[in-house]
C-alpha cells in the first residue's frame, strides 16, 4: 500500500494537490524585488570563468555580424571617399544621373570623409584584435565601439553640412552615388556600434565571460567576409582603371558580377577587361559561396544549439507536467511487474517517474485517447480516477490535455512523438525564417528602388516588386535596373544581403519542399514505371501488426512442412545479420537467462549495431529492441562491493525516456550510443569473470 503522506488528499471533493498545482500554473508569484534588482546588477566575469552562459544572440550572433557590417561599412566609405559628392547634370540630357558629371568638394569636407575612413578601419582593426585575442576584451570592445561611433559622428555631420552650406543648385546639379554612400555607411557604422553595445552590456551583467566564444566555423565566416569584401573593393579598383569608369560604377559592376546578376548596363570594353573577368568572377563567386554556406551552418548551429534544444526541452516539460500517476497505481504496476512478464505485457526497461508528490488528476477520456494500453489497466487503474474527475468537473476546473505514461512504452512512444516533432519543427522552422526573411527584403527592397527611382524612370511599385524578384533569382533580363544615383549604391547593399537570402532559402526548401516533393515522384515511380523489389515489404513494415500475423502464418506454415518432410523443429542458431526486430515475448525470456548466455546475446547485439553504424539515414531502433538492449546493457551491472574493489565506474545504466539523461537527447546517433553502452556492459562482464571465477561470477576452490 502507499504511504498515508504521499497520497493526494480531498478537501471538499477537490484535489489539493492539483489544486495547488494549478493555481501556481495559472497565478505564478511576482519574483520578490531582489531577485529583479539583482537581475540587473553588474557583474564582470573574468576570463576564465566556466559557468553557465545565456544571451546566446548578444554573445555569438551580434559578434558576427558586426564583424559583417563593418568591413561592408568600410568599403562604402571608400567609395564616399574617392568620389565628389555632387554632380552637374549635362545640359543635353537634364536629369539623367548616368550622364552626370561631378566636381571638387571642399577641403573640409575631403579631411573630415578621410578621417571617418580612419576611424572606422581603425575600429575593425580592434574588433579584430578582439577576435583573435590579441587585445584584452574590456579595452578592445570599447575602442571599436568608440571609434565607429566617431565614424557616424562625422558622416552625419558633413552630410549635414553639406547639405546645410554647400548643396547642389536644383535643377542643373544632383548629389552623386559617393554621397549616397556616405549616408549608407553612416548607417551601417552606427548600427554596428549599437549592436556590440548590447553585446558589452550582456557581459556588464555577468551573461558570459570576457571574450567571444567563436568556433574555428565562425572564425573563418569572419575571414571569408573580410577576403569578400576585399576582394569586391580591390576588383572595383583594377576595373575603374582598367575600363576607366569611375569607382562607384565599377563597384557595382563587381558586385553584379560576382552575384550572378548579369544586367548588362555594364559591360567589358576592352579585351583586358574581358580577359580579367575570367578570374575575377571565377574567384568572387568561390569566395561567395564558402561565405553563404558559412552563414548557413552558422545559422543552422545557432538554431541546432539554442532554439531547437529549448524547443525540445519545451516539449519535454510539458510532456512531464501532463504525466499522471497516484501512489496507489505505482504500487499495484510494481507488484504486478512478474505476473504481467508471463502475459505479454510490456516490460519496464528503465525506472518509472517518481511523481509521488506530484499528483495530477486528469479527464477519463482524454486518458483513454492517449493511452495505447488503457484497455488493459481499466479495472485496475481507472476507478479512483474517475471520482477525481467527476469532483473537477463539478468544481469547473480547467482539464488539460492528458498523457497517460503508466508504463515504459508509454513514455518511449511519447519521446519518439517529441523527436519527430522537433525533427519537423527544425526544418520547417528554419523554412519559415528564410520565407520571412525573402519576403522583406523583396518588399521593403521594392519600396527603396520605387523612391530611389522615381524621378529617374518612374518606376511603380510593381514594377519594383518585379525588377527585386528578377534580382532576388539572379535572373537578371537586364529591361530594369538601377539607374539613379541613390538606387545604385542601394542595389550594393541590399543585394549582398538578398541573393546569399535566397541561396539559404534554397538550400531549406532542399529539406523540406523538395524533399517531399522528391519522395512524392519517387513512390509515383515505385507503384506505377519503375517497381522497385521489397515494395510490398516497405509497406507491411508500416503495419507491424499485418506484418507480425503473416510471418507467424508463415513460420507455422514451414513447421509444417519440415515435420511432414521428418525435420527437427525448433529455434534455429541466431542470425547476426537479422533484421526483424524481437518480440517483448522474446525480451522478457533475456530475464530467465545467465550470464554466460546473455554474454553471448551481447557479443552477437554489438556486431549487429556495429553494422547498423553504416545506416543512411541514421536507424532509430523500436521500442522491442531498446529493450533488448537495455537488458543486455544492465545485466552486468557491479554490485557496490565489485565497484569498490575495482576503482572504476560502470558507466550509465539506468535512465527515464522523457527525463534529462534521455539516450534520444544524446548528441551521437542511437547506434552510437547504443554501441557505447554494450561495449561498456561487455567490460564490466570480463571484469566480473576475471581470474579464478566462475561465469557466473563465484570464486571456485581449487583442489590440493
Amino acid at each position: 500500500m502507499a504511504n498515508a503522506d504521499s497520497l493526494p488528499v480531498c478537501i471538499n471533493g477537490t484535489d489539493t494537490s492539483t489544486s495547488t498545482l494549478r493555481r501556481n500554473a495559472t497565478n505564478p508569484s511576482p519574483p520578490p524585488d531582489g531577485d529583479v534588482k539583482k537581475r540587473w546588477k553588474f557583474r564582470m566575469r573574468p576570463k576564465d570563468d566556466d559557468e553557465p552562459q545565456d544571451w546566446w544572440f548578444c554573445s555569438t550572433a551580434i559578434p558576427l555580424l558586426a564583424a559583417t557590417t563593418g568591413p561592408l561599412a568600410n568599403v562604402m566609405s571608400i567609395a564616399a571617399l574617392v568620389t565628389s559628392w555632387r554632380n552637374n547634370y549635362n545640359s543635353a540630357n537634364p536629369g539623367v544621373d548616368e550622364d552626370s558629371v561631378g566636381f571638387r568638394d571642399p577641403n573640409w569636407c575631403l579631411g573630415l570623409n578621410g578621417a571617418s575612413l580612419a576611424c572606422g578601419f581603425a575600429g575593425n582593426f580592434f574588433l579584430l584584435l578582439n577576435f583573435t585575442r590579441r587585445v584584452r576584451y574590456i579595452v578592445a570592445l570599447p575602442a571599436t565601439i568608440i571609434l565607429w561611433y566617431f565614424a557616424t559622428g562625422i558622416l552625419m555631420g558633413i552630410t549635414i553640412s553639406m547639405n546645410e552650406f554647400v548643396p547642389p543648385h536644383r535643377p542643373e546639379q544632383t548629389y552623386s552615388q559617393g554621397f549616397w554612400h556616405a549616408v549608407i555607411a553612416a548607417v551601417l557604422y552606427l548600427v554596428s556600434s549599437m549592436i556590440l553595445m548590447l553585446n558589452m552590456l550582456g557581459y556588464f551583467l555577468g551573461h558570459y565571460p570576457q571574450h567571444f566564444e567563436l568556433t574555428d566555423d565562425q572564425r573563418n565566416l569572419i575571414l571569408q567576409t573580410m577576403m569578400f569584401f576585399i576582394w569586391l573593393a580591390g576588383g572595383a579598383a583594377i576595373f575603374a582603371k582598367v575600363e576607366g569608369w569611375s569607382f562607384v560604377d565599377s563597384l557595382y559592376f563587381c558586385d553584379v558580377t560576382v552575384l550572378t546578376v548579369g544586367f548588362g548596363d555594364f559591360v567589358p570594353i576592352n579585351d583586358t577587361g574581358r580577359g580579367l573577368v575570367f578570374p575575377y568572377s571565377v574567384g568572387g563567386i568561390i569566395i561567395l559561396g564558402l561565405m553563404v554556406s558559412s552563414i548557413r551552418g552558422f545559422a543552422q548551429e545557432l538554431g541546432s544549439t539554442h532554439v531547437v534544444k529549448s524547443h525540445v526541452e519545451k516539449q519535454r516539460s510539458q510532456t512531464i507536467q501532463r504525466t499522471v500517476t497516484t501512489d496507489f497505481e505505482f504500487q499495484q504496476l510494481q507488484g504486478h511487474h512478474l505476473s504481467t512478464l508471463k502475459h505479454g505485457r510490456v516490460p519496464d526497461i528503465s525506472p518509472p517517474f517518481n511523481l509521488q508528490k506530484r499528483t495530477i488528476a486528469f479527464d477519463s477520456e482524454k486518458a483513454e485517447e492517449a493511452s495505447p494500453h488503457h484497455a488493459h489497466t481499466e479495472h485496475s487503474h481507472m476507478g479512483p480516477v474517475k471520482v477525481v474527475t467527476k469532483r473537477l468537473r463539478q468544481a469547473g476546473s480547467r482539464k488539460p490535455k492528458i498523457l497517460m505514461m503508466r508504463e515504459e512504452k508509454d513514455r518511449f512512444d511519447a519521446m519518439r512523438k517529441i523527436q519527430r516533432e522537433t525533427n519537423n519543427f527544425k526544418r520547417y522552422s528554419a523554412l519559415a525564417m528564410s520565407v520571412i526573411a525573402f519576403g522583406l527584403l523583396w518588399c521593403v527592397g521594392a519600396i527603396g528602388f520605387w523612391k530611389a527611382e522615381a524621378k529617374t524612370q518612374g518606376l511603380s511599385y510593381f514594377q519594383s516588386l518585379y525588377f527585386c524578384y528578377v534580382s532576388l533569382l539572379t535572373i537578371g533580363y537586364g529591361d530594369l535596373s538601377p539607374k539613379s544615383n541613390a538606387g545604385k549604391p542601394f542595389f550594393i547593399v541590399w543585394s549582398l544581403v538578398a541573393v546569399p537570402t535566397m541561396t539559404i532559402l534554397i538550400s531549406d526548401m532542399g529539406d523540406t519542399v523538395i524533399a517531399s516533393f522528391k519522395r512524392g515522384t519517387f513512390t509515383l515511380a515505385d507503384w506505377t514505371v519503375l517497381p522497385k523489389a521489397g515494395l510490398w515489404r516497405e509497406l507491411l513494415e508500416k503495419y507491424p501488426w499485418l506484418l507480425l500475423w503473416l510471418q507467424k502464418k508463415s513460420k507455422e506454415a514451414e513447421e509444417k512442412k519440415r515435420v511432414a518432410q521428418g525435420l527437427r523443429v525448433g529455434p534455429e542458431d541466431e542470425d547476426i545479420n537479422a533484421t526483424t526486430p524481437p518480440t517483448m515475448e522474446e525480451v522478457a525470456e533475456l530475464d530467465s537467462l545467465d550470464d554466460h548466455a546473455c554474454a553471448r546475446k551481447l557479443a552477437i547485439a554489438i556486431r549487429r549495431t556495429a553494422n547498423d553504424l553504416k545506416a543512411d539515414p541514421p536507424c532509430r531502433y523500436s521500442y522491442e529492441e531498446w529493450a533488448e538492449h537495455t537488458r543486455l546493457i544492465r545485466f552486468s551491472r557491479m554490485s557496490k562491493e565489485e565497484l569498490d574493489e575495482e576503482e572504476e565506474e560502470q558507466g550509465l545504466l539506468d535512465w527515464d525516456w522523457i527525463g534529462e539523461d534521455s539516450p534520444m537527447l544524446a548528441e551521437e546517433t542511437e547506434a552510437e550510443w547504443v554501441l557505447d553502452r554494450l561495449c561498456e556492459s561487455l567490460d564490466r562482464y570480463m571484469r566480473k569473470q576475471g581470474p579464478g571465477k566462475t561465469s557466473n561470477g563465484e570464486e571456485e576452490t581449487k583442489e590440493g
